[in-house]
């Protein structure tokens, strides 16, 4: 009986340090497409804000 509930209590650690490294990866992935968007933003304004500014010589 001892037995068996050490290899649940294993099985138990092994799923969280798992569990554990699949949260921090997400974090990761998800800090870096924040990223990514705040800079995708920015280089959008400014573009826009070129072609509004053309747009407006051009009357």
């Amino acid at each position: 009986m001892v037995s068996r509930f050490h290899s649940r209590a294993q099985v138990s650690v092994e799923l969280i340090i798992i569990f554990a490294a699949v949260v921090a990866v997400a974090l990761l992935l998800i800090t870096q497409l924040q990223k990514t968007t705040k800079e995708g933003s920015e280089v959008i304004e400014d573009k826009a804000e070129d072609i509004f500014d053309q747009i407006s010589d051009i009357k």
